[in-house]
């Protein structure tokens, strides 16, 4: 007898379990359905402020594999189905058509969640207005360009300064806008320390962008037709052509909370290792649910295509009858405006003391080529440590180019739990091309560990 294996959701957790599954068990033995509410599977939302900013041409450059191909391959990809109800006792789906207005119950042996997360969208006057766009999907990143493209937008607002709203800035700049951006908060980037928070905003002043902090937005001036003309803020009124919500995203978790399915603190979907829910035969992926932070112990939810795609294997393996784990995350994150790159993993000091580590850190100013080497350019390494042990809690970084991707051997000490010390002793590789001697990780390392020293000296 065949079994049916149903996904909501059509991007990164839920195709990954599907391509996983289907090549683990042939189309005879197992049917794969996934419903997606938009029109493309398998995108790279990451993608989107590359493509506002005309550095991809296409838009279709960004779907990793299409409707079409996923059906060849013997998984029924259905674009324009949106998922609106979960029968646990009766064990389908309440799929509407969006194109032909009609409903259908889809039963199911298994069914995977993976509905992805909800861009916030703050409920202040005008936001539905013209020329307010979110940036989620591939449509919102076409209605996006497609009027800047006209050449009539001269003056950007990118309203929050987290990841999404510091590349959309870029994105603006580069496409010849004058930009402002607002952040409620005292620094962009709130995943970061203060002081690495500092120097992104002085990076965004560098490449010409109006930086306006702790500043809250009160709403949105439109002009007689209903377009967007300016942006009212605690510190006055902004004008604009074109803004963009960059305030982050919340788990998609209301489908499966309205099915009985159990939601976390961080208000994803609770699984455990297997990325089972509490629904038998139930599973989950992606940016709807919550995870475990292996540094803080504590469950996080964290929007990221790394983790959604690794979670949609898991899924496709142990629905076909396998066993793979999930092992948690660190929250490692990289991201580029104009010439700096900003990365982090593990801990801030703040995160630190939040989950009550007592912990010491080091800053440090390098160079990410032997000074004398053409290109060499300044790069800012912070490491944190708990105090008393010397175990690597977390790191920040931001430079230029060469430096983002110094992270990944922070992050991959932190996840084998290493100290400072073991770092600073890492046999990285040394050519001037590509590093002093010293490389600006290690020695950020060393200082951290001579300050975990130098706090049990003191006691």
């Amino acid at each position: 007898m065949t079994e049916r294996l149903l996904i909501v959701g059509g991007d990164a957790g839920g195709m990954s379990a599907a391509a996983t599954a289907r090549r683990r068990v042939p189309t005879d033995k197992l049917e794969i359905v996934a419903f997606e509410r938009g029109s493309y599977t398998s995108y790279a939302a990451c993608g989107l402020p590359y493509f506002v900013a005309d550095m991809v041409p296409s838009a279709d450059r960004l779907v990793a594999r299409s409707p079409e191909k996923f059906r060849a391959q013997g998984i029924d990809a259905r674009t324009g189905h949106d998922v609106v109800e979960i029968d646990l006792e009766r064990r389908a789906l309440r799929v509407r058509d969006t194109d032909a207005g009609t409903e259908s119950w889809e039963p199911f042996d298994q069914l995977l969640v993976a509905t992805g997360a909800t861009p916030l969208r703050p409920p202040l006057p005008g936001v539905d207005a013209g020329g307010v766009h979110g940036i989620q999907t591939i449509g919102d990143g076409i209605a996006l360009r497609s009027q800047i493209d006209t050449g009539e937008a001269t003056r950007a607002v990118v309203v929050g300064g987290g990841y999404i709203g510091l590349e959309m800035a870029e994105a603006m700049v580069r496409r010849g806008l004058s930009v402002a951006l607002v952040e409620m908060a005292a620094q962009p980037m709130g995943t970061l320390d203060p002081d690495i928070g500092a120097l992104v905003a002085d990076a965004l002043r560098a490449m010409g962008v109006s930086v306006h902090l702790g500043t809250a937005v009160e709403g949105f001036e439109t002009d007689a037709g209903g377009n967007v003309t300016g942006v009212a803020t605690t510190a006055g009124t902004l004008p604009a052509d074109v803004v963009v919500l960059g305030l982050g995203v919340r788990p998609n978790a209301s489908l499966a909370a309205d099915a009985g399915i159990a939601v976390g603190v961080t208000g994803g979907i609770v699984t455990d290792r297997r990325m089972a829910t509490s629904a038998e035969g139930v599973w989950a992926a992606g940016d709807c649910v919550e995870t475990y932070h292996r540094v803080s112990r504590r469950p996080v939810a964290i929007a990221l295509g790394t983790h959604a795609n690794k979670q949609g294997r898991v899924v496709g393996v142990n629905a076909t009858g396998g066993y793979l784990a999930f092992p948690g995350v660190i929250g490692t994150a990289v991201m580029k405006v104009c010439e700096y790159e900003v990365a982090r993993t593990g801990l801030t000091e703040r995160e630190a003391s939040a989950a009550a580590f007592s912990s010491v850190a080091a800053t440090i100013d390098g160079s990410t080529r032997a000074h004398y080497y053409p290109g060499a350019t300044p790069i800012t390494v912070k490491v944190v440590a708990e105090k008393m042990t010397g175990r690597l809690l977390g790191a920040q970084i931001i430079g230029r180019e060469g430096a983002a991707k110094r992270i990944d051997v922070i992050a991959a000490a932190i996840w084998n739990e290493m100290t400072a010390e073991e770092l600073s002793q890492l046999d990285l590789g040394y050519a001037p091309p590509f590093s002093p001697v010293w490389d600006p990780v290690l020695i950020a390392a060393r200082k951290a560990a001579e300050a975990v020293t130098d706090a049990g000296t003191t006691g």
